[in-house]
């Protein structure tokens, strides 16, 4: 497990202190640390420091704080991923984009929810703080005050969104740490979790970057999907999950939003590699709106059958999950197109569990309606990678 946290000092030193008791944080590991200077005219700097916790026992509590001999964090806790990859209800997400520190609807819910043990991971889709540069940095401290709340309890994973591009994606890439961060800063990265392969990468590169960091990004993401899906590892991981900001398709009320075109930079970059190396699930946001997709590509809709389109889809099932709150108006949604099969403005946010090898069951929670679940389905395959779709 990795912690990380900010300082406006320089502590020099970088640990955590961890147990089994509050009475008895017996471990200790020490880290590293990051002068971070935010890009405005007024130069806020920072320290970010980033410790690794290892040889944690799977499944087990700990109490944790984190600091050094100046001072030390308040005490929380965490639980150590388990070591089965189908634990009873499955390995359990929140999933959610799109989350300012002005109108965090959502988070009071995920707060409760993730301190109570209710999720494995958090998957946050892009989009933070509304924005995190502004105030010469400052917005960005308060939102991640803010997101302490779960973050703290439970892995927050993340990708980069559009409101994270300011001065090269620097707040986003120093205050986060995900897998590979020494060699692509956070901006994409893969990682497996019970039985699914998911893939994090930055749809944010094809409109904001140079066309070397964008040919990186491809060639990472192709030798990826290439190795996971070996015979040997889609038997261990048959669910492969793509989560990216931008959506390659939305219902959206002017058309000018790039998942609106008949031919979007999105879908013309990621399509036709998620297709081929058979992607079960693409999960988006920017929209700030729930849709939910029927199995999708090329702007056909490939149901397995029209009784069970979820029942072994013969092409990605594409999810838009940007409505977890903030201070810009929730989208505008027109009728329904062809591939919709459920859409809503409501504020709210996604859960889904793998449950084993051949089920995904996600559910979409209604902020507004005090967390009534007003949309499900259930992903269900019998075999695995892109034969299952020839």
């Amino acid at each position: 497990m990795m912690v990380t946290w900010n300082t406006f000092s320089d502590t020099k030193e970088s640990m955590v202190e961890f147990g089994f008791k509050v009475e008895n944080l017996n471990m200790t590991a020490s880290g590293s640390r990051t002068k971070f200077v935010d890009g405005g005219l007024e130069k806020h700097t920072q320290y970010i420091h980033r410790v690794t916790l290892t040889n944690l026992i799977p499944g087990s509590l700990y109490m944790y704080r984190c600091g050094s001999s100046y001072g030390w964090s308040s005490l929380f806790y965490f639980r150590a991923l388990p070591s089965d990859p189908t634990p009873k209800g499955g390995i359990r997400f929140a999933v959610y984009g799109d989350m300012g520190n002005e109108n965090p609807q959502a988070l009071g819910r995920l707060q409760v929810e993730a301190q109570n043990g209710m999720y494995d991971a958090i998957l946050h889709v892009g989009d933070f703080a509304y924005d995190m540069e502004q105030g010469n940095g400052t917005v960005g401290d308060e939102f991640m005050r803010q997101i302490e709340t779960a973050a703290a309890y439970v892995p927050y994973m993340t990708c980069p969104g559009n409101h994270e591009n300011a001065y090269n994606f620097s707040n986003y890439k120093n205050r986060f740490t995900m897998p590979m961060y020494e060699e692509v800063e956070s901006l994409w990265y893969s990682w497996n979790i019970g039985t699914a392969h998911i893939i994090s990468f930055s749809t944010e590169a094809n409109f904001f970057s140079s066309q070397v960091v964008i040919n990186n990004q491809m060639a990472w993401l192709q030798k990826d999907l290439e190795e996971a899906t070996k015979p040997e590892n889609r038997a261990k991981y048959p669910w492969i999950i793509a989560m990216g900001h931008k959506p390659m398709y939305c219902t959206w009320n002017t058309g000018v939003e790039d998942c609106a075109k008949i031919v979007g930079i999105t879908r013309e970059a990621f399509e036709d590699l998620f297709y081929k190396y058979g992607v079960d699930l693409y999960i988006g946001a920017h929209e700030h709106s729930y849709e939910r997709m029927w199995p999708l590509y090329n702007n056909k809709v490939y149901n397995g059958s029209m009784d069970a389109p979820y029942t072994n889809p013969k092409a990605p099932v594409h999810i838009i999950t940007g409505s977890a709150g903030n201070r810009e108006p929730q989208s505008i949604l027109l009728p329904p197109k062809s591939f919709t099969a459920f859409q809503t403005r409501d504020f709210g946010y996604t859960r889904f569990f793998i449950l084993n090898s051949t089920h995904i069951h996600a559910e979409q929670v209604s902020d507004d309606k005090g967390g009534q679940i007003i949309d499900k389905f259930t992903l269900i395959k019998n075999q695995h990678g892109p034969e299952a779709w020839l």
